[in-house]
């Protein structure tokens, strides 16, 4: 009964729980690749992981899906084999098999999705619900049985790619040594929480030949005494700007707060609430983009599995700059050189300040998606509506990346010069992901 309940939803967000016995009109609407993503981007917010391991999880997931859209259309898309590092196959399907790619890649999502760090089962429902969707709408037997065997196929291949790229000994990498130095990131409150992800950088990349590939300018020399320095410039104008903040200056930092897990205190109480984060951020965004451009579903498999990769890349760069400076949080200093009452908008998250995580994936992802949609591609991005925040309107992907640059700077989690070098860096990662990548023929 619950397998038939879980279907039905499925049905009901593509065609209110008629009968349709068209399978191949169902798989290759590409909403139903977009809704399977927010599922994947659902569960990832729901285990609660980081910013940053979620970009892991959209990786290898769009990457599946990516490689059988690749195989099903071998005339339009290219295998990512010897694209991408340390790929070095994915099989071919075996010649005279009737596959249905489009239900083979939704599979391979969820499979890597859920493999590469979730909990056994997380998506298990959601994939049995797919099943039952094709066999309701007339799925051939053994075009089913071909589609599931494939992908599996893949599925196999990806992970075994993915095993290799050291997440595994980051697990069990030395822990962090905070030290209480003049200008030196230490944990911020209310969480206090140890460094996030200090070794990521050790993390293999896709596209960059390492994570230094493209150093970032030495961060800005620590003065707090001196009034006419760059860096007591840069402290006092944080400061300034979230002691004033407008209605719209708060509405663009909560927009791109992003924060996957916020710790509300209220005296002895203490809860968290959840949201998607940066990269979950930009996966909505794909699927708007996908919808308002009218892409088939190829397309927009192709448009996720670019920018995920995008993503990833971003994430490491910046992590590595991150680590190598490791700035104090504005909150940090203003709190213990200017007003110890002071607070930043937005919860600032425990991760040294330079450079700006959110910042330099925003504008990876923009030349990305830049890259598939053109230049110039205006949309409303509603992505945020669930959570309880107004949708914001843009021009541009790069016009939202470079909102993105006040709305850190308004939530007072960083200066406002980091989100500009991490725009400019960002960017740079983007522009190689296109560059370098040979995905449509």
């Amino acid at each position: 009964m619950k397998k038939l309940v879980i279907c039905c939803a499925v049905f009901v967000l593509l065609h209110g729980c008629k009968s349709n016995k068209n399978y191949d009109a169902v798989f290759k609407d590409p909403t139903l690749y977009s809704k399977t993503v927010h599922e994947l981007n659902t569960v990832v917010m729901g285990n609660n992981f980081t910013p940053i391991v979620a970009s892991r999880n959209y990786l290898y997931a769009n990457v599946a899906a990516y490689e059988v859209i690749a195989a099903g259309y071998p005339k339009i898309y290219r295998s990512l084999v010897s694209q991408l590092n340390g790929l070095k196959n994915v099989p071919s399907p075996l010649p005279g098999k009737s596959i249905h790619y489009e239900f083979a890649a939704l599979l391979a999502l969820c499979k890597l999705g859920e493999a590469v760090t979730f909990p056994e089962g997380s998506m298990s429902k959601y994939v049995d619900s797919l099943k039952e969707l094709a066999h309701d709408s007339g799925m051939p037997k053994t075009m089913f049985e071909n589609s599931v065997e494939y992908s599996d196929t893949v599925s196999a291949a990806i992970l075994r790619w993915s095993k290799k790229d050291n997440y595994a000994q980051t697990r069990s990498a030395e822990r962090y040594t905070v030290k209480d130095e003049e200008g030196r990131w230490i944990p911020t409150p209310p969480a206090y929480s140890s460094a996030m992800e200090p070794h990521w950088n050790k993390i293999r990349p896709l596209v960059m030949d390492s994570a230094s590939q493209f150093s970032v300018p030495a961060a800005l020399k620590f003065n707090i005494k001196d009034t006419a320095s760059p860096y007591y410039k840069e402290v006092m104008a944080s400061k300034k700007a979230i002691d004033s903040l407008t209605p719209e200056q708060k509405h663009m930092a909560d927009f791109w707060d992003d924060n996957p897990f916020k710790l509300i205190v209220s005296g002895h109480l203490m809860y968290g609430t959840k949201k998607f984060s940066p990269p979950g951020h930009w996966m909505s965004i794909i699927g708007i983009a996908a919808k308002k451009a009218k892409v088939d579903y190829a397309t927009t498999v192709y448009a996720y599995a670019k920018t995920s990769i995008a993503l990833f890349d971003a994430f490491i760069q910046c992590w590595d700059a991150k680590y190598t400076y490791n700035s104090a949080r504005p909150e940090t200093v203003i709190n213990k050189y200017i007003d110890p009452n002071w607070q930043p908008y937005l919860q600032t998250p425990p991760f040294p300040e330079y450079t700006c995580g959110h910042s330099t994936c925003s504008s990876a992802a923009a030349q990305s998606l830049t890259s598939v949609f053109g230049d110039n591609f205006n949309y409303t991005d509603t992505s945020e509506l669930e959570f309880g925040i107004k949708s914001r309107s843009f021009a541009s992907f790069n016009a939202a990346a470079e909102e993105n640059n006040w709305a850190r700077f308004y939530g007072g989690i960083h200066f406002h010069h980091s989100c500009i070098i991490s725009t400019e860096y960002g960017k740079k990662v983007g522009d190689l992901v296109v560059e370098k990548l040979k995905m449509k023929l």
